[in-house]
């Protein structure tokens, strides 16, 4: 858990979803219970307006009996059975029923209040929101007015509204999250090339970070390309510097060799002028081997860049056969191949590494050394 969320990416990802999660989760619960509460409403006053629809239409004939002057506008109430049923009674007189209700009868109870009330009953066809209002008549019993409709017509409203509801918000939760991929995916690939530059440099394939970057990636790059640049230069100045000094040492290093080996012509001072030729052979050597490191990496400044070996080696193994005569050097084909691969690292290094081991294989070996480069893949291997 602790390394999947150690990416940028994984965490950009985790963000959205819970954000879209919560989003569309809050969305759908906030729809559902107002659009339960506005169709509940819907059907509560339609309930209110047809009952004292049904009162105003009731008339009674000649024998008291409660009638219609005329049907409901709500034609639902003459459809057998549909869930719509009005019902009018009176104590002692026939009792007046919808078309629809074709059996069972509605509860009067909700109906003995001269205000309307209203509750859940049983019906013919299942529970129903009941609405109902009692009317005194003038010399004998009270007309009771009762309307319903069934509760499953109103959970169905609802389950169908439910159900296009998580569909739509299942698509827009999934458009949601594909866009917020697409948007990582495209915000981090100045971010894919901006390593895909530096493993380039590391591998010596380039000196600097190149490409056209966002502004906030540019505010790193820049600098980082002047550090290389600024680095290269302290480098190749400093090379410059070495040269230039062993360079310079080399005739007062000429004049101390001459006059050790007059004095050791002479034979008066035999002692002293083998060691004046013995350290003007070491300050020889080291010399040599700093002039061939200038050679040898002087166009291959930067803080990481790649070499190639046969650009290297021939003014090691110069400066070796100087240093260490009687001993033969000598390369294989491959190490002195130009098209052979490069090595990821810097010059100068390779040229110092490379002369301490052909310095010390000078040193110990009976007769000759012999460089080998082998690589396989990304594998880089120098057998000596």
């Amino acid at each position: 858990m602790t390394r999947l969320f150690s990416s940028l990416r994984a965490r950009f990802l985790a963000a959205i979803l819970i954000w879209v999660a919560l989003g569309i989760g809050a969305l759908w619960f906030s729809s559902v219970r107002l659009f339960s509460s506005h169709v509940e409403q819907q059907y509560h006053e339609e309930l209110e307006v047809h009952v004292r629809e049904l009162a105003e239409l009731t008339v009674l004939d000649a024998a008291g009996n409660p009638r219609l002057s005329r049907p409901l506008s709500d034609p639902r109430y003459a459809v057998p059975l549909s869930g719509f049923y009005w019902q009018i009674g009176r104590p002692g007189y026939r009792s007046l029923k919808s078309p629809s209700m074709t059996r069972g009868a509605l509860d009067e109870d909700v109906a003995h209040s001269p205000d309307i009330l209203h509750r859940v009953e049983n019906g013919p066809t299942g529970p129903t929101i009941t609405y109902g209002f009692e009317r005194a008549m003038p010399g004998g019993a009270p007309l009771h007015f009762v309307i319903a409709t069934d509760e499953r017509l109103l959970r169905a409203v609802i389950a169908s509204f439910t159900r296009e509801l998580s569909l739509w918000l299942s698509l827009l939760a999934l458009a949601l999250l594909a866009s917020g991929l697409a948007i990582i995916t495209l915000g981090f690939r100045p971010f894919n090339r901006l390593a895909a530059r530096i493993a380039a440099l590391r591998r010596g394939q380039a000196d600097h970070i190149e490409g056209v970057f966002p502004d906030e990636i540019r505010q790193l790059v820049d600098p980082l390309n002047s550090y290389l640049a600024r680095n290269a230069e302290i480098v190749e100045r400093g090379r410059v510097a070495a040269g230039a000094l062993a360079h310079s040492l080399r005739t007062p290093l000429a004049v101390v060799t001459d006059e050790a080996e007059r004095l050791q012509q002479r034979g008066t001072e035999s002692a002293a002028a083998d060691v004046f030729l013995s350290e003007s052979e070491t300050m020889q050597r080291q010399i040599d081997y700093h002039l061939s490191r200038v050679r040898s990496g002087g166009s291959h400044a930067g803080m990481v860049g790649g070499v190639r070996l046969a650009a290297i080696l021939p003014p090691l193994i110069a400066a070796m056969e100087r240093c260490h005569p009687g001993k033969r050097f000598a390369a294989t084909a491959a190490a002195l191949d130009p098209a052979a691969p490069s090595l990821p690292m810097d010059a100068e290094d390779l040229s110092e590494i490379l002369s301490n081991l052909l310095d010390n294989a000078g040193k110990w070996a009976r007769s000759g050394i012999t460089i080998d480069y082998r690589f396989d893949g990304a594998a880089r291997r120098i057998a000596i």
